[in-house]
């Protein structure tokens, strides 16, 4: 394939840029490029978030399928990849989000005491609230987080990146992404919890 070698030839910034341009045109060499870059990043975000491999398996290829439909409207704003996590991420609440509601629904159907109140006696469950309430305490305590933890924080855990990988992007050393992450990860629990 001739699209192929012409993007390896490319810097990775490049090749994605010109995979997009690709993908765009109905090129399929130019999301298959973008595919295999980010693929493994989109299932390690998928795996850590949903702690099934199956789960992580079916939303990485929802993800992409998604990615396939609204490549259109990629503006370029920022990079491809970051814009791809995102749609995973929205992709892994949403299916979380109905698995909680599955779990309520089967939860209230299993009770058979007349005297038992269920949700939805009151009418439907919306979990959406919660999930968005959630959601915005995560936003705001990750928001709460010193820059330099942060930033590994969101590479790490958020989209994925190895520590290595990590270390070469921010040009600390792998043992100093390995702590600020560890320390980004109980700060938060303790904004979570209501503990500054």
């Amino acid at each position: 394939m001739p699209e192929e070698k012409v993007l390896g030839d490319l810097e990775p910034e490049s090749a994605e840029c010109e995979a997009v341009r690709q993908a765009q045109k109905g090129d399929a060499a130019g999301f298959e490029y973008l595919y295999r870059s980010i693929s493994k990043q989109i299932y390690a975000m998928c795996l850590r978030m949903l702690k099934n491999k199956a789960d992580a398996e079916d939303l990485t290829q929802q993800v992409f399928l998604q990615l396939f439909r609204k490549i259109g409207s990629f503006r370029g704003e920022s990079r491809f990849s970051t814009w791809a996590y995102r749609v995973a991420f929205n992709e892994v609440l949403m299916h979380l989000r109905r698995k909680k509601s599955v779990e309520i629904h089967s939860i209230s159907g299993a009770a058979n005491d007349e005297e038992f109140e269920r949700p939805s006696d009151y009418g439907p469950v919306d979990t959406s609230m919660t999930l968005a309430a959630e959601w915005l305490n995560l936003r705001r305590a990750i928001g709460k987080l010193p820059e330099g933890y942060r930033r590994i924080f969101l590479l790490h855990d958020v989209m994925g990146y190895g520590h290595h990988e990590i270390a070469a992007l921010t040009g600390c050393s792998i043992g100093t992404s390995k702590s600020q992450a560890h320390k980004a990860r109980r700060r938060l629990q303790r904004l979570l919890c209501g503990a500054a």
